[in-house]
C-alpha cells in the first residue's frame, strides 16, 4: 500500500507524533516541535497529527502564527483561547487578563504576573479531556505569546495535554531562545524534516502516475525541486491537467500551479529571502553574495543566510535558481519599475566590474530605459556579439537603446544606419521606418562616407532610387564633403545608382550617363565595396571590358566579409560574374556566400544570393534547378521586402516556367504588379525579357516581339548593349523567325554576331542557321553546337543539337540527324524543357526505349502495337514509303521494315493497301486511341520549321 501523498518519507514522524499522542492521554504531556525548510511538509503533519486527535475525541485548540501580528502582544494566545469551550464567566476573565497587559505600559514582570491564571484555565481543560494545542508558524507569534507558551509547557508534564509546534529551520536571533528553552524540556521532542530524497520523489509521483512514468519523470523533477513536496505536488498537477487532453509523453510542463508555488514558497519564506530571490533572479549567473548585497543594499551575512535558506527549501541551489523558468516566475511577479531598478542598478555594478559587454547590455535592454553615456560604447559592443551569434532581435534592441541614449548627432546617425542594417538581414521591408530618418541624416551631412553609401543602397533597394539621387546632388556642393573619402563615396553612390537605373547618370542639362572608370585603389571601407561592386557590372556590360569585370568582381568577392555594409556588393559582385559568362567563378562563389548568410541567421541575404543562384541554374540551362532556387529565394522574402529586387527571382522563375512547358504558372507570375518605374531599372529589365519569352511561348509574337524591342530601345537610351544582360536582338531574331519571317530574323542575328561573346555567338549562329539551307547553314549549326558545347548552356545546346538534326534530315543524312535529335532530347530532358522534348520526339517519351503501351481500341481478334510500331502504321497507311517513314520517325529504313512485319501478323493483314480499313475499323472517330489519351494525329512527328519557340496555335 503505498503511503499518501504528503506523508512520504514522514512515516518515521507520524509514528513519533501518534506515541506522544498516546503518552499524553495517559497524562504524561508532551511537547512536539516540528522544524524544517519552507514547504517542506510541517503544516501536513501537524494537520494530520490534529485530525487524529480530534477523531479520537480530543479537545483541540489550534492557531498560527502571523508575521503582521508580531507586534501585538498576547494576540497568539487570544485565538488559542478563542477556540477554547470556556464559561462566559471564564472567557471573560481571560479577555481581562490579556486586556490588562497587552497595553505599551505594561511590562514584562506585569505579563508573568497574569501567566498563572491564563495556564490555570488551559490545565483545567485537561483534567477532564485531552487537550492539544497546536500552532503552526510559531515563530512568526509575539514574544508575550512565546513566554506563555514557555510557561504553559513547564507545567504539562503530568497533564493530559499535546502541544504540538511548528517552526523553520532557521530561527531568527530574537526567536533562538524560545527555541533552546523549549528544546531544553525533557518532555519535548525535536522532530527534523527534510526534503523528499529521489527514491521519495518517485514514491510521490507514484500515487499519480504508473510506475514507469513515476521512474521516468522523478529524475527531472527532483533537479527542479530539490524534493520540496510543494514544489512537486505543483508539477503533478500541472502534468496531470496537461495529459487530460494531451499526449501523456509529453515533455515537463510548468504552468500555473507551478508559478504560484514558487511564489507562495519564497513569501511563506519571509520578505528578506524573496528580496534576496529577486535580486538572484535579476543577476543571472552573476548571482554571487557580494554583488547580491550591493544590488540590494543588503549587509553580506544576511545575504549568505537567506541564499541558504532559499536553498534548504529546494528553490536555490550553489546560490542559483535550480530551475530557470523558477526565476522568470519570480522575475514576473515584480513590479515594472522595481524591476527596471534592480536591472539598471545590476548594469551599473557589472560595468564597474568590468564584466562582458553582452551582460551588461542584457541588463540595459531590460530595463527598458534610457542608459547613461558610458552604456552606449557597451551596447554597440554587445550588438556586434550579439550579430556573431544569429541573436537578430537582441542586437536590434541593443542598438535601438544606444540610438536613444545617444547625444551626438553623428554618432547616432551612425547608429541609425547600423540598426538598419539589422533590420535589414531579416526583413528590408521595415527600414522604410528608418528612410526618413536617413533621408533627413543624409541630407544634413551627418553621415560618414561609408554610411552615406550604405543609407543610399538601402534606399535604392526600396525603389527611392530619386529620393537618393537628390540626396547626392544636395551633397555634392556640400561643405564638408571635398575631401578625397568624401567625393569617393559620393563617387561611389552615383555609380551604384547609376548600374540599378542608368538613367539616373543623367544630368539635368542631358549629358550622356556617368561612366564607371577604374575602380579607386583604396580598400576596407564600405564606399570602396559598393564602388568596385559598380565598377565591375559596368564593366561586364562594357564590350571591351569584360576581363576587367572578372578581376574586379573577383578582388571585392576576396577582399569583403559578409557584413551589413558588404552584403549589396558582394551580391553586385555575383552578378557581374554572372553578365561576364563566369559563371564557372560565380556558382563556388554564391554557394559560399549562401553558406555564411545562413551562419548568420539573415534570410534577406539568403534570399540575395539564392536569386543570383536561380539565375545562374536558368543560364545553365537547368529549368528544375532555376525553378528550385527562385522559388527558394520569393519565399525567403516577401514581397514589401524585395521591392526593386523583387523582378530578379520573378524573372527568373517565369523563365524557368515557361521553359519547362508550365505556362499558367508563369501567366500568374506575370500577373503580379511591377511597378513601371521599376520597369526601367536593371532588374526591370530581366522581367520584361521574362515577359517577352512567355509572350514567344504561347504564340503572342507581336506582343513578345514589343517585348524584346523595347529592352533594345532602353539599353540603346542607356547607351549599353550586352546581349549577357538581355539578348534582345537574338530574342526578337527568334520571334520573327516563328512570324515567318526568315530575313529579319537572320539579319539581327547577324547584326548580334558581330558583337557576341561566345555564349551569345552560339545563339547567334544557331538562328543564323535555322533560316539558312544546305552546307553553309550545316556549317553554321555545327560551329553553334561546338561553341554551345563549351558554353554551359544545356537548354542553347539542345535547340541546336535539334536544328542540326532537322536539317541534316532535309539533306537525307537520316543516320546523323536520328542521332542528333535523340541527344538533343536527352540534353533538353536533363533541362528539364518538356515542350522542346516534345517538339524533338512527339509524345515526349525516351527516344532510346520502347515501352508497352495499353492494347489500342482493336478488335478482339488482334493483337496491340506498341507506339513506335502504331507510328509507323499510320504513317504506311497515310501512302508514305518506307523511306519517307523512316525520314519523318529518324530511324532506318530497315527499322521501319521489320515494325511492317510485326503490323502486319499482329493485325493480320498481307499488304499495305488493307492497313487504312484495318486501322479505320479499330475506332468509331477512325482513330487509334493509345493510353487513353493519343490518336493517330499525336503519333505523327510535328513538322518542326525551327526548335524552341514552345507552344504553338
Amino acid at each position: 500500500m503505498l503511503l499518501e501523498a504528503h506523508y512520504v518519507e514522514r512515516e518515521n514522524q507520524r509514528t513519533l507524533l501518534r506515541e506522544l499522542l498516546e503518552s499524553a492521554r495517559e497524562g504524561r504531556g508532551q511537547v512536539a516541535l516540528l522544524s524544517g525548510a519552507v514547504a517542506s511538509g510541517k503544516t501536513a503533519l501537524l494537520m494530520n497529527c490534529a485530525d487524529q486527535a480530534l477523531a479520537e475525541g480530543a479537545l483541540l485548540l489550534d492557531t498560527a502564527g502571523v508575521r503582521a501580528e508580531r507586534s501585538r502582544p498576547f494576540g497568539l494566545l487570544g485565538r488559542i483561547f478563542a477556540s477554547a469551550p470556556l464559561t462566559s464567566a471564564a472567557h471573560a476573565e481571560v479577555a481581562r487578563l490579556i486586556d490588562g497587559v497587552s497595553g505599551a505600559e505594561s511590562s514584562v514582570h506585569d505579563q508573568m504576573l497574569a501567566m498563572p491564571q491564563l495556564s490555570a484555565a488551559l490545565l483545567d481543560l485537561a483534567k477532564e479531556n485531552l487537550v492539544v494545542i497546536a500552532v503552526d508558524d510559531v515563530h512568526d507569534g509575539d514574544q508575550a505569546s512565546l513566554r506563555f507558551l514557555l510557561y504553559l509547557t513547564r507545567r504539562i508534564r503530568h497533564v493530559r495535554m499535546l502541544v504540538v509546534l511548528t517552526e523553520p529551520a532557521r530561527l531568527e536571533s530574537s526567536k533562538r531562545s524560545f527555541h533552546a528553552e523549549l528544546a531544553h524540556l525533557p518532555h519535548c521532542t525535536w522532530l527534523r524534516l527534510k526534503l523528499l530524497s529521489p527514491i521519495g520523489t518517485v514514491g510521490l509521483l507514484s500515487e499519480h502516475f504508473t510506475p514507469s512514468t513515476a521512474a521516468r519523470l522523478a529524475p527531472e523533477l527532483h533537479d527542479i525541486t530539490g524534493g520540496s513536496p510543494l514544489l512537486l505536488r505543483a508539477l503533478v498537477e500541472d502534468r496531470l491537467a496537461a495529459t487530460e487532453a494531451g499526449d501523456p509523453f509529453q515533455p515537463l510542463v510548468r504552468g500555473e500551479n507551478y508559478a504560484q508555488a514558487v511564489i507562495d514558497c519564497l513569501h511563506r519564506c519571509g520578505p528578506e529571502p524573496l528580496e534576496i530571490a529577486q535580486g538572484i533572479a535579476v543577476l543571472g549567473s552573476h548571482a554571487d553574495p557580494g554583488l547580491l548585497g550591493r544590488l540590494l543594499g543588503i549587509h553580506l551575512r544576511s545575504v549568505e543566510q537567506a541564499v541558504a535558506d532559499l536553498g534548504q527549501c529546494g528553490l536555490l541551489s550553489d546560490g542559483r535558481f535550480r530551475d530557470e523558468q523558477a526565476a522568470s516566475v519570480v522575475r514576473d511577479a515584480m513590479a515594472a519599475d522595481r524591476l527596471s531598478q534592480l536591472h539598471t542598478r545590476a548594469a551599473e555594478l557589472l560595468h564597474q566590474n568590468g564584466s562582458a559587454a553582452y551582460d551588461i547590455a542584457h541588463h540595459l535592454v531590460v530595463a527598458r530605459d534610457t542608459a547613461d553615456l558610458w552604456a552606449v560604447p557597451v551596447l554597440q559592443e554587445a550588438a556586434e556579439y550579439a550579430l556573431a551569434d544569429g541573436d537578430m532581435e537582441f542586437a536590434r534592441r541593443c542598438l535601438a537603446l544606444a540610438q536613444d541614449s545617444c547625444e551626438d548627432d553623428r554618432l547616432r546617425a551612425s547608429l541609425t544606419v547600423k540598426l538598419a542594417g539589422v533590420v535589414w538581414r531579416t526583413d528590408p521591408a521595415a527600414v522604410e521606418v528608418k528612410a526618413s530618418t536617413l533621408l533627413l541624416d543624409a541630407t544634413a551631412a551627418r553621415l560618414s562616407p561609408s554610411d552615406l553609401v550604405v543609407s543610399l543602397s538601402y534606399l535604392a533597394w526600396s525603389g527611392r532610387l530619386v529620393e537618393a539621387r537628390e540626396v547626392l546632388e544636395a551633397l555634392e556642393g556640400a561643405d564638408g564633403w571635398s575631401g578625397r573619402e568624401e567625393r569617393t563615396a559620393l563617387t561611389a553612390a552615383r555609380r551604384w545608382l547609376t548600374v540599378l537605373s542608368p538613367s539616373l547618370g543623367m544630368e539635368p542639362g542631358g549629358e550622356e550617363p556617368m561612366r564607371p572608370g577604374p575602380a579607386d585603389t583604396l580598400a576596407g571601407d564600405a564606399e570602396i565595396a559598393h564602388l568596385h561592386a559598380s565598377s565591375a557590372v559596368a564593366a561586364a556590360l562594357s564590350e571591351s571590358r569584360r576581363e576587367d569585370a572578372v578581376s574586379e568582381a573577383t578582388r571585392v568577392l576576396q577582399r569583403y566579409r559578409l557584413n551589413d555594409g558588404y552584403v549589396q556588393p558582394l551580391v553586385v559582385a555575383l552578378w557581374a560574374l554572372v553578365y561576364a559568362d563566369r559563371l564557372d567563378l560565380a556558382v563556388p562563389w554564391c554557394e559560399r556566400l549562401l553558406n555564411e548568410s545562413a551562419d548568420h541567421h539573415a534570410p534577406a541575404w539568403q534570399a540575395m544570393f539564392t536569386s543570383v543562384r536561380s539565375e545562374i541554374a536558368l543560364r545553365q540551362g537547368d529549368l528544375p534547378g532555376a525553378k528550385v532556387h527562385a522559388e527558394s529565394a520569393l519565399r525567403q522574402m516577401g514581397p514589401r521586402s524585395w521591392s526593386l529586387a523583387r523582378s530578379f527571382p520573378l524573372a527568373t522563375l517565369i523563365q524557368a516556367h515557361t521553359g519547362m512547358g508550365q505556362f499558367d504558372e508563369a501567366e500568374s507570375l506575370l500577373g503580379q504588379t511591377v511597378p513601371d518605374a521599376f520597369l526601367h531599372t536593371l532588374p526591370g529589365l530581366h522581367y520584361a525579357r521574362a515577359r517577352g519569352r512567355w509572350n514567344l511561348a504561347t504564340g503572342r509574337y507581336h506582343a513578345a516581339l514589343g517585348d524584346f524591342l523595347a529592352c533594345g530601345e532602353a539599353l540603346e537610351e542607356w547607351g549599353v548593349d550586352a546581349p549577357e544582360l538581355v539578348p534582345w536582338r537574338l530574342d526578337a531574331a527568334e520571334t520573327w523567325l516563328a512570324l515567318g519571317h526568315p530575313e529579319k530574323a537572320r539579319s539581327l542575328a547577324e547584326q548580334q554576331l558581330l558583337r557576341s561573346p561566345d555564349r551569345a555567338r552560339g545563339t547567334a549562329l544557331r538562328l543564323i542557321g535555322a533560316t539558312g539551307e544546305g552546307r553553309r547553314g550545316l556549317q553554321q549549326l555545327q560551329e553553334a553546337v561546338e561553341i554551345l558545347e563549351n558554353g554551359g548552356d544545356r537548354l542553347q545546346l539542345a535547340l541546336a543539337l535539334g536544328e542540326l538534326g532537322r536539317l541534316c534530315r532535309l539533306m537525307d543524312d537520316v543516320n546523323r540527324a536520328r542521332m542528333l535529335v535523340r541527344k538533343a532530347w536527352h540534353v533538353a530532358k536533363s533541362c528539364g524543357a518538356e515542350p522542346l522534348c516534345r517538339q524533338l520526339i512527339p509524345g515526349g517519351t525516351d527516344p532510346d526505349f520502347e515501352a508497352p503501351r495499353h492494347e489500342p481500341v482493336l478488335p478482339q481478334n488482334t493483337a496491340s502495337l506498341t507506339e513506335a510500331e502504331s507510328r509507323v502504321a499510320v504513317l504506311a497507311a497515310h501512302g508514305n514509303t518506307n523511306r519517307e517513314i523512316a525520314a519523318r520517325l529518324y530511324v532506318t529504313v530497315s527499322t521501319v521494315e521489320q515494325h511492317l512485319t510485326r503490323i502486319y501478323r499482329k493485325l493480320k493483314v498481307n499488304r499495305r493497301r488493307e492497313l487504312p480499313t484495318r486501322l479505320a475499323g479499330n475506332s468509331d472517330h477512325s482513330q487509334l486511341a493509345l493510353n487513353g489519351r493519343q490518336t493517330v494525329g499525336d503519333l505523327v512527328p510535328m513538322e518542326v520549321t525551327s526548335c524552341g519557340t514552345g507552344r504553338h496555335n
